[in-house]
């Protein structure tokens, strides 16, 4: 549901009607209100019907429409269609600037001269998300005071550090930097080049800290370890811990090649994966399944690889 729906339905609660727009029409949620009889067609206008319509705006827009009016009228973003998701995440993204626990850091953001891509990545579906986008990109920058530049590679590596580094782990996503008590306490540090953004890597120094990658084992996360041992031979593959979940229900978009014949290992480098790390992605291939990065516990990956000479 966009903006502009939105304000229809708080015209319809506190007016008690709102003329008929194309916009209307095409949302789904405002048809299903019609279905269900909570909004009456009437002539040149919709009307709500009092009880039901009230209970339903009150219970799921009355609060939050508010907000919503407060920020973007702070902005000059009255007049956007962003989605009510968007809102919300560009108020999340304000909140975490202003309390400095915006990770990364605007300071970051700015000198690593951030990619829409790279921006959306890190917070938003997916990193063409940001796509064609522009009133949604130039609100972030607004609101972060930063500027956001073409998808090209950035060459700044986010790192994590802690006091004592005793292992190094890159990082498919950016979501363990974000929780910074267990690899800290655990002398392990983070690193985060950006998904395939691996390039850069040549420049960084592991200083004979023995390395890890982490990401999700599916075709993309596996390709991105691959790419990322070309340039960093040392190296090691994690060994997930988390339970497979099915490609086609999480509407998933990394799919696996040769799904008939997964002994190609989806056309990766055989020589990269121990045996037991083969049958580990043979299986998932079978099953059309993929194991989400975070969903593993970090610590007991590089406990066990620690433990298992591979």
């Amino acid at each position: 549901m966009n903006w502009t729906v939105l304000k229809s339905l708080s015209e319809l609660y506190h007016h008690r009607k709102v003329q008929k727009k194309t916009s209307l029409e095409n949302d789904s949620e405002f048809c299903l209100l019609l279905d269900t009889k909570e909004i009456r067609d009437n002539d040149k206008f919709y009307v709500p019907n009092d009880v039901l319509y009230n209970q339903y705006y009150e219970k799921h827009h009355l609060e939050n429409f508010d907000v919503y009016y407060e920020f973007l009228e702070k902005y000059n973003l009255l007049k956007k269609r962003f989605e009510e998701e968007d809102i919300k995440k560009l108020i999340e993204l304000e909140t975490k600037n202003n309390s400095k626990t915006l990770i990364p850091s605007r300071e970051q953001l700015i000198e690593a001269q951030e990619t829409v891509r790279g921006f959306s990545t890190m917070f938003f579906k997916h990193d063409k998300y940001l796509d064609k986008k522009d009133s949604l990109i130039n609100a972030i920058n607004d609101i972060l005071d930063i500027k956001l530049v073409e998808n090209k590679d950035q060459q700044y590596l986010y790192v994590l550090q802690c006091d004592d580094p005793q292992t190094i782990v890159l990082c498919e996503n950016l979501d363990f930097l974000k929780k910074d008590k267990m690899p800290r306490a655990n002398n392990i540090e983070l690193w985060y080049a950006g998904g395939r953004n691996v390039k850069k890597l040549k420049y960084a120094d592991t200083r004979g800290i023995r390395i890890f990658y982490s990401g999700d084992w599916d075709k993309d996360g596996l390709e991105i370890f691959e790419l990322a041992k070309e340039i960093i031979p040392e190296i090691e593959l994690l060994f997930p811990t988390a339970e497979a979940k099915s490609i086609e229900d999480t509407d998933h978009k990394s799919l696996w090649k040769h799904a008939d014949n997964p002994e190609l290992l989806s056309g990766l480098n055989k020589t990269f994966y121990p045996l037991r790390y083969q049958e580990k992605i043979k299986s998932l291939i079978k099953a059309n399944a993929w194991i989400v990065e975070e969903s593993n516990d970090l610590k007991k990956m590089i406990e066990s690889i620690m433990k298992n000479a591979i």
